[in-house]
């Protein structure tokens, strides 16, 4: 049910960022379904070894400062996603990482409303 969860709220957040980004689109809002299963299995396939591999060319940088790796990678990972469907068009690289960063504050806020609602 977690997944499922996780799952909705990242499309929600692609959604979402897609409405208030213009160099962000997608095809519609079911499309916001498959882009966040693609977006999530790149994560959790490629996300660790991305931050591992910043972490070794930074000689640690990457690692005390995690957030902005973070967001890079998953920048990283949105222009990955965008050449791997049609369902998505981002504009460029700059269009990725505010579409990260979107979608970061949209997915905190979205888990943080339903744990909130659910979870107490």
């Amino acid at each position: 049910m977690s997944l499922i969860l996780s799952w909705l709220i990242l499309s929600l957040a692609v959604w979402v960022t897609s409405l208030i980004l213009p160099g962000f689109h997608i095809k519609s809002p079911k499309s916001a379904l498959l882009i966040a299963a693609i977006f999530g299995v790149l994560n959790f396939l490629l996300g660790w070894l991305l931050f591992g591999i910043f972490t070794v060319a930074t000689l640690g940088i990457a690692w005390l400062l995690a957030f902005i790796t973070r967001w890079i990678i998953n920048a990283i990972l949105l222009v990955i996603t965008d050449k791997l469907t049609d369902h998505l068009k981002i504009d460029s690289f700059g269009w990725a990482l505010l579409g990260a960063l979107v979608m970061s504050l949209v997915g905190t806020l979205g888990e943080w409303v339903v744990r909130s609602a659910f979870w107490h």
